[in-house]
């Protein structure tokens, strides 16, 4: 991958996911992948995550495993050298979209309003995060962002459901959806990772 748009490309639904213990994403991810899934956004919001990210990164290489929540230029440092094969931040500084633009990693910096996505499409980046999605207006506020900006493309994040991904996916600026719904907690605690499994292969599906 070279571009945020690559990102974009991986899979319809991008899984956005916390883990407490760096010990079930190697399962988690597998079973990710069993349901047709190809890619993962391991948050690092735990102390966890960094771990997580290698473990994926070493042991299930049929996943593309990025790190999100990258709020830090440090944390963009330590996430690639963690293996991640891109970033993902839920808003963008100057200061940390230097940053992230400096590891030669794809990333997928965040933005919710107009003047945001003017302000990074100003650095030539045209694959963003849209974030909190449902808070700042949804898929009806995404839509009316691409009449000013049609060059510009979005993975929506925040709020994003089964139920209402279809209609974020239907537009022409979303390439793809960030959603937790794939790997719910309580599946996760309880090793239940068929039922991961199966939500994947429902993600997969969406498109």
């Amino acid at each position: 991958m070279k571009t945020g748009h690559d990102v974009l490309e991986l899979s319809p639904v991008l899984p956005v996911v916390v883990v407490d213990d760096a010990a079930d994403a190697v399962p988690l991810a597998k079973a990710l992948v069993a349901g047709g899934i190809r890619a993962i956004e391991l948050t690092l919001r735990t102390p966890a995550g960094l771990a997580a990210i290698e473990r994926v990164a070493a042991e299930v290489p049929e996943i593309v495993v990025g790190a999100g929540t990258v709020v830090t230029p440090e944390q963009a440092r330590q996430a690639a050298d963690a293996g991640s094969a891109f970033l993902v931040t839920p808003g963008c500084t100057d200061r940390l979209l230097e940053a992230v633009s400096g590891t030669g990693l794809p990333f997928l910096p965040g933005a919710s309003t107009v003047s945001e996505a003017m302000r990074v499409a100003e650095h030539g980046i045209t694959a963003l995060k849209f974030f909190p999605a449902e808070a700042s207006g949804g898929a009806a506020y995404l839509k009316a962002l691409g009449g000013p900006l049609p060059q510009l493309r979005f993975c929506p994040t925040g709020g994003v459901t089964v139920q209402n991904a279809p209609t974020y996916l239907a537009l022409s600026t979303v390439g793809c959806v960030g959603g937790t719904w794939l790997t719910p907690k309580d599946a996760v605690a309880a090793g239940d990772f068929g039922r991961i499994e199966q939500l994947a292969r429902e993600a997969a599906a969406l498109r």
